[in-house]
């Protein structure tokens, strides 16, 4: 069988860095009526190129059909609200941004971010291919077109003068699986004088915290710093900055210009962290061969705890269903044998059953009825506030079990 080739840089791909086995697409959730029906898997073999660096997986369902129709609105975590707010607060004061600029979001979901921008006067455009994502947007008054993003609709828009002062996408990078056309469009898309931020999780980040499960088919790409960069070098555009984060278990923020703006100099950080990166061994390829034996030990440690709690007649629910989390129980084998519901805020998703398990979605109102020993979180990047919400099961002793990066119970 022929090897799959880097969707960067086009070399051959002869190294695994994790095989996660088969699994359907983490946001496919169900409807009661498609429970009887064949469900599609496909491979979760993430690989990575020892010419660019770049851990990927390979694509088996188009974007077309992954972001078309969406499960992820970003407005019910009020953790990523707060980021939001704070994030805009930050691109005005540092950059200037006011009533004459441009501000253009890629994945702009359901306008969660824009709306700050909105508020303070500053004209705004999403670009949201889901068209029930768009849809919620529109409906808050922030101007969305329901399209994938590249270089053709970056032309598009450049022909009628929609040029951004500010281009910016959370999350959004590791999502589209031809990341030169992306990254070229954004050089189309940006002023002379614009200024890109993009946030997505950080591959060192995953490999330090063991976070596994967020590798799953709507990510085609797993990003370190160093490898970015090469990929915004090619296509004329230098990263100037960059800032670390909490978000996702541990994110960056990228700061790019064109490279022939000679207006921003690259700061220390960029340097500082490209270092950090060579140590840690990302530029070779012993340092992703690991990975996989460190994956094995996780699901024997959770499942070992999920076996003898269900040995001793506990109840275990879970909280949340996340892409991430249907990565970790298809992963694992977890069903309803282990874990009889789990719960989420998103309306969208309550009344549906997770992918690969079915285990059923509710309302979050369902764990103060049922009263379980264990909730299990599966969105462990929101724990704080996720704890902070459920408190009340410490009325009755029930506990937090988190599962990432190993099996941790919480009083």
């Amino acid at each position: 069988m022929k090897a799959p080739t880097c969707r960067f840089c086009g070399t051959p791909l002869t190294h695994t860095f994790v095989d996660l086995g088969m699994s359907p697409l983490s946001n496919s959730y169900l409807c009661s009526e498609d429970l009887g029906q064949m469900e599609p898997f496909y491979p979760l073999h993430a690989r990575v190129c020892d010419q660019c660096w770049l851990v990927q997986l390979e694509e088996f369902e188009s974007p077309q059909t992954i972001f078309s129709d969406y499960a992820y609105f970003s407005s019910w975590s009020d953790t990523w609200l707060a980021h939001a707010r704070a994030y805009t607060e930050q691109m005005i004061s540092r950059f200037g941004f006011n009533q004459s600029s441009q501000i253009v979001e890629i994945a702009s979901n359901d306008g969660y971010l824009l709306r700050n921008f909105k508020e303070k006067g500053i004209p705004v455009l999403g670009i949201e291919p889901a068209a029930n994502v768009a849809k919620v947007a529109e409906e808050a008054g922030i101007p969305t077109l329901v399209k994938f993003f590249g270089t053709e609709t970056a032309r598009e828009l450049a022909a009628k003068g929609r040029q951004a002062d500010l281009l910016l996408g959370n999350n959004v990078l590791a999502h589209v699986p031809d990341i030169n056309d992306f990254v070229a469009g954004m050089k189309i898309l940006l002023k002379p004088g614009g200024i890109i931020t993009m946030e997505f999780p950080h591959l060192l980040q995953l490999m330090d915290k063991n976070q596994f499960d967020t590798i799953y088919h709507e990510h085609f790409f797993y990003l370190s710093f160093t490898t970015v960069q090469r990929i915004f070098a090619k296509h004329g555009l230098t990263l100037f900055d960059v800032d670390e984060l909490s978000t996702h278990g541990g994110s960056l923020r990228i700061y790019a210009c064109h490279t022939e703006n000679g207006n921003l100099p690259v700061s220390a950080t960029v340097e500082r962290l490209v270092n950090s990166e060579v140590e840690a061994g990302l530029t070779q390829l012993e340092a992703y061969g690991g990975f996989s034996e460190r994956v094995r030990e996780t699901k024997r440690r959770l499942l070992e705890f999920l076996i003898q709690a269900k040995r001793e007649g506990k109840s275990i629910v879970g909280y949340g269903a996340p892409a991430k989390g249907n990565t970790l129980l298809n992963y694992c084998g977890i069903r309803t044998d282990f874990i009889d519901y789990t719960v989420d805020r998103s309306t969208y998703k309550q009344g549906r059953f997770l992918p690969g398990t079915h285990i059923p979605i509710y309302h979050p109102d369902r764990v103060r009825e049922t009263k379980p020993d264990y909730l299990l979180i599966l969105p462990w990047n929101i724990k704080d506030e996720i704890m902070g919400q459920m408190a009340h099961i410490k009325d009755w002793g029930g506990k937090f079990v988190i599962p990432i990066p190993g099996v941790e119970v919480v009083q």
